[in-house]
This record gives structure tokens, sequence and C-alpha cells, in this order.
């Protein structure tokens, strides 16, 4: 597989990059590798003094917040520390740690109560409850039980007060847009923050996930490699979440598998966060690594529905028509649509080729026609392009104006990336892409088999 992976050296990385950057010269544009190749730009960025100020400023602040710390510290730590300079790595591993561990040690007895508020007594509902939690959510804590009808679940139960602290930080979310602003201008728009403010609420409906697990289950019920464990409805209230239980395997034990294994399983990963999205009409903006299993059975399971959207055709639409004209290196395109659609406001300095090499800093692993495997290191580059528009190769590019009806699927975007990075999953996928972007038949061996599933469901 060594011949597949992306250089990471200096040299090797600009000789790369002049060899394919003077094969596109005669498109106009040395954009291929924009994706790819700016690593040493992502690290620049981070190394600025004025970006880590805000950035561990932020991440302080956050340390602070309650219902919504755990999982603000969970997107955090899904990038590669390793880009920050040395002299910084370790304060910001620190810090990250507290927001990540920040979930509240609560005694069980405190938690069967949350459990028989909702349900009744225990012993009416499950045959068996382990004391012991199984996993952390980010703003409960998992356990496993057996229902009195024999099937092994997973119940998901919130902290005492929880839903009180989460209303309290996004109350609070306004105070933020003073940090952002020099982090992430578009971010302070208040439009955007309502729009993290209402899905991070959302988040606290249990009820509102059971239903969206439930509709996503039967959707994959039967799928060749992907399991969706079902909501168990008739034992979900307003703090308790029931499912099924998958047994199996963790991400991180995923990551010590074979390459040739969690090259299958990256493609699967992909296929649920990103061709899904485009297929359905609906996406799962949480694709974080502790949501990814490996199944007894081999299938890959795929679990927290509670940060769950749906999203209108024509944004689809535009995002895709964004996407195309970018792999076609039509500058003048992507800046028509960017225009009309109000991210570039008519007195902006933005310039065409600037927004084409935006999309390709944040979009580029769909667009890159050959196999790579990506890293922790490129999902983290592609993040900080994305995100911090002083990072892109035109600074202009700051004054974009990020619509909120697209904010959680750039997130679902950038975040798939991130965990296909902890993967070190190699693919070709832009042949994923065109899947979605062209409505083009799958040319793998797993996208046939899933077109002959869904055929056959078809017409079942």
């Amino acid at each position: 597989m060594a011949d597949k992976q992306v250089p990471t050296g200096r040299l090797s990385r600009s000789a790369r990059l002049g060899r394919l950057a003077a094969g596109q010269a005669a498109r106009g544009l040395g954009t291929r590798l924009a994706m790819i190749g700016r690593t040493e730009q992502a690290r620049r960025t981070l190394a600025e003094r004025s970006t880590l100020q805000a950035a561990q400023q932020i991440v302080t602040v956050l340390g602070g917040m309650k219902g919504a710390a755990m999982k603000l510290g969970q997107m955090a730590s899904v990038l590669d520390l390793d880009m920050i300079p040395e002299e910084h790595r370790e304060m910001f591993r620190t810090k990250l740690a507290k927001l990540r561990d920040s979930a509240p040690e609560v005694p069980f007895a405190q938690m069967r109560a949350v459990i028989e508020q909702d349900l009744g007594r225990l012993s009416r509902v499950f045959a068996d409850f382990d004391p012991e939690p199984v996993a952390a959510a980010s703003i409960g804590q998992v356990y496993r039980a057996r229902l009195r009808d024999g099937r092994a679940v997973a119940v998901k139960v919130k902290y005492p007060g929880v839903d009180r602290a989460v209303h309290a930080d996004m109350r609070n979310l306004e105070f933020f847009s003073g940090l952002w602003k020099s982090f992430l201008p578009s971010a302070a728009d208040t439009e955007v923050l309502a729009e993290i403010s209402g899905n991070i609420v959302a988040e606290l409906d249990y009820r509102r996930e059971a239903a969206n697990q439930h509709r996503v289950a039967a959707r994959y019920r039967g799928h060749p490699f992907i399991l969706v464990p079902d909501a168990v409805e008739e034992f979900c209230g307003d703090n308790v979440l029931v499912t099924e239980f998958v047994e199996g395997i963790s991400f991180d034990d995923i990551r010590r598998l074979p390459a040739a294994r969690r090259d299958h399983i990256g493609e699967l990963v992909y296929r649920f966060y990103i061709t899904g999205m485009f297929r359905d009409g609906e996406y799962c903006a949480d694709p974080h690594p502790g949501n990814v299993l490996l199944a007894d059975d081999g299938r890959v399971g795929f679990v927290d529905f509670g940060l769950y959207n749906t999203i209108e055709r024509a944004d689809l639409d535009f995002e895709r028509q964004v996407i195309r004209a970018a792999h076609h290196f039509d500058s003048d395109e992507v800046f028509r649509r960017w225009s009309e659609r109000g991210i570039i406001a008519p007195d902006s300095p933005v310039t065409p080729r600037s927004v084409l090499e935006y999309v390709w800093a944040a979009s580029g692993w769909h667009l890159l026609d050959e196999e790579i495997t990506l890293t922790p290191e490129i999902a983290t580059s592609a993040v900080v392009l994305a995100t911090d528009p002083r990072a892109a190769q035109r600074r202009e590019v700051r004054h974009l104006l990020l619509p909120p009806e697209h904010v959680f699927s750039r997130r679902a975007d950038l975040f798939t990336l991130t965990a296909l990075g902890q993967l070190e999953a190699t693919r070709n996928w832009h042949d994923l892409a065109r899947e979605w972007l062209y409505d083009e038949p799958p040319v793998t061996e797993i996208g046939r088999e899933i077109q002959a599933w869904r055929h056959t469901v078809a017409n079942a």
C-alpha cells in the first residue's frame, strides 16, 4: 500500500504537486491538488499567534460549558493536533481532553431515577440491567440491558438536569460571536448561530431521535453491508432512549485492522454519511468515530441520530452544481452561483479564482480522480482551510457569508473526512462521488452489490 500513500514529506509533496500542476497547465489552473497539497499552508495558519490565541480562548470558554461541552469536545477530538506547533500542542491536548471527558460522574442511583421517571420500575421493563455504563454520549450515559422479551438493548439516559444546562449554554451562545469574529467570521452571523443552537437543543429530544432512528433502521433493514439498530419506541421517553444493541468492536479497534479491511469499511462510512445525504435528502450531522462500529456479522453499524437533519432538494442541487463546476475548474460558474445565493456580497473583493480554490480546499477530496489514502493530517488541513478563511490562499474569501441551511451539511462532509482520516482509508473517492454528483452507476464491487440489493427491495 505504500505506493498509494499521499506523500507527506516536503520534497516528495512538492515534486508531486509540480508534476500534477504541470499536467493541468492547459486548463489554466493548477488547483487539482489544492485539497491534498496544502498541509503546510494549514500548518502556517495554525502557527499564527492570532489563530492560536483565538482557538485557545474558544477552547477555554467551552470548557466552562456544561451540557454542550462534551459534544463540542468530541467534534474537536478528531482533528490532528500534530498540525499545531509543538510548543503549543500539549496545552491544546490538555484543554481538549478536559472538554472531551467533561461528562459528569453520576451515581447509577440517580440515573436509575431518571429511567424510572420515564418507564416505571426497572424490573417492569428489563430482565437484566448492567449498572456500569458502556459508553458516554454527549448529554447522557449508555447502558446495556435485556428486555423482558429477551432482546439485548442499549439504553441511553440523560444526565439529571442536562436539559437546563444545554438551554443555558445556548442562551449564552451569542457570547461566542465576539470570539468567532476573529476566528471564523461567518459563524458569528445571527442566523448561523441560531442554526447551531437549534441543532444542539434538538439533541435533547429523545422522542424525535427515536423516530429518526426507527425510520433510518427501516431504510437499511436487510442491507448487505450496513446495520442501523432500530429504536424500541414503546420504551423511549423524554429522558430515555432504548435501541437494539450492536454486538461488535469500536472504531478504535477498527483502526487496528488490516488496510484492506479498513478500506472496505471506509467506503461504507462514505456511502452512509455522504452518498446517503444526496440520495435520501436526510443526513446524520454527527459522523463522529464513536458512532461507527463493526458488528459481529461483518456489517458496519451506525448509531446516534440525535443530530439528524433533512435538507431541501433545492439546497442539495445547489451544492451539487457548485461542486460540479469546481470539478470542471469553472471558476466563473462557481462565482455566479455563490453570488446569486448571497454567499458573495456585491461589494465583496472575492474573485472567481479565490472561490474555486476555496471549494477545492474543502471538497477536493471528492474531486481528485485517483486513489489516495486519507490521513489525519489531510483531514485537519481541509477543516482548517474550509473553516478559517484566513488560511485561504487568497484572503478575500474571509468575506464569504455562510448560509445557515448549509451549516450542518458541510459539517457532515468535513467530519466524515476526519473520520476517514482517522481510519487512514484508501479509495478513489471521486469514483464514489460520481454516483451522487453525476448520477452515474457504481463502479466498485460494494456499490454494485448495494445497487442490486436496492433493486431487489424495490421490486419485492
